[in-house]
């Protein structure tokens, strides 16, 4: 293959890669996405009970088991265990995903927010 053809090969190729933004979560990212969005009703330190529940070991809890906070049925009977699929589908539109719930946020709107903030949300164990 010719010197021009291996050149416009690599071109090609590196600028497809620059063409796919970088989509990795960033807890930094998210810790400020929560304290924006979240940290109005809900605290991050353990037993911290607000508006909302602590979210202090969130991934990998099932909803509405947390001691001391009082959940709507709809949390409580979901069957839901928290892990990046089921936070960000939730995350997303609270209601829709888990009906009855007493959460009157709407939700994160922004994917990569919601990436982030689950990011971050994994770190609080």
């Amino acid at each position: 293959m010719s010197r021009f053809l291996l050149a416009l090969a690599a071109a090609i190729a590196g600028s497809a890669l620059l063409a796919i933004p970088a989509r990795a979560q960033n807890a930094q990212a998210g810790q400020q996405v929560f304290r924006a969005q979240c940290g109005i009703c809900h605290d991050v330190a353990p037993g911290k009970n607000r508006i909302g529940p602590t979210l202090f070991g969130i991934v990998g809890r099932k909803a509405g088991s947390e001691a001391g906070f009082t959940y709507s049925d709809g949390n409580k009977n979901s069957g839901v265990t928290w892990d990046e699929t089921t936070l960000d589908k939730y995350l997303a539109d609270p209601r829709a995903t888990i009906p009855g719930t007493k959460m009157t946020y709407a939700g994160v709107k922004n994917e990569q927010q919601r990436k982030d903030l689950i990011a971050y949300l994994a770190t609080l164990h």
